[in-house]
C-alpha cells in the first residue's frame, strides 16, 4: 500500500505518535484512513480546499498543513490503542501537545492576515 494523505506521510504521523503506539494504528491503511479525514477537516474549518490547490501553496504553507494534519492523524494513532505508553496519562499527555500544535496551526492558516501569504503562488 501507498501513502495517500496529500498533507503528511503515514512516518511523519508515527514519528508524532511515538513509540507507544499500536502496530495496527500506524500501519498504512489506518493512516491513510486518519490523513482524509484530517485533510477534509483542515478544509473545512479554514474554509479553503488546500488539497485541490496543494501544488500551488509555498513551502511554507505546505509545512503548516503537514504539522497540523500530522498532528490530528497522530492523535488518532494514540486513541486507537493506548496499552503501549506507560500509562494512560501518558497517552493523554501527548495528546495534548499534539492538539495544541494542530490548534496553532489552523489559527495561522485561518488568519486573515496570513491569508494572502498562505495562497501565494509559487
Amino acid at each position: 500500500m501507498v501513502d495517500t494523505g496529500i498533507f503528511a506521510t503515514t512516518a511523519e504521523v508515527g514519528y508524532k505518535a511515538g513509540k507507544g503506539a499500536s502496530a495496527t494504528s500506524k500501519a498504512e491503511a489506518y493512516v491513510n484512513s486518519f490523513m482524509t479525514q484530517v485533510e477534509s477537516f483542515i478544509n473545512a474549518e479554514c474554509r479553503y480546499n488546500f488539497s485541490d490547490n496543494y501544488s500551488t501553496l509555498n513551502a511554507d504553507t505546505k509545512g503548516i498543513l503537514k504539522d497540523c494534519a500530522s498532528n490530528l492523524a497522530a492523535i488518532y494513532v494514540i486513541i486507537y490503542d493506548m496499552s503501549g505508553y506507560a500509562s494512560r496519562v501518558d497517552a493523554e499527555d501527548i495528546i495534548n501537545v499534539l492538539r495544541d500544535a494542530a490548534l496553532r496551526d489552523i489559527g495561522v492558516l485561518k488568519d486573515k492576515k496570513a491569508t494572502d501569504f498562505i495562497r501565494e503562488v509559487v
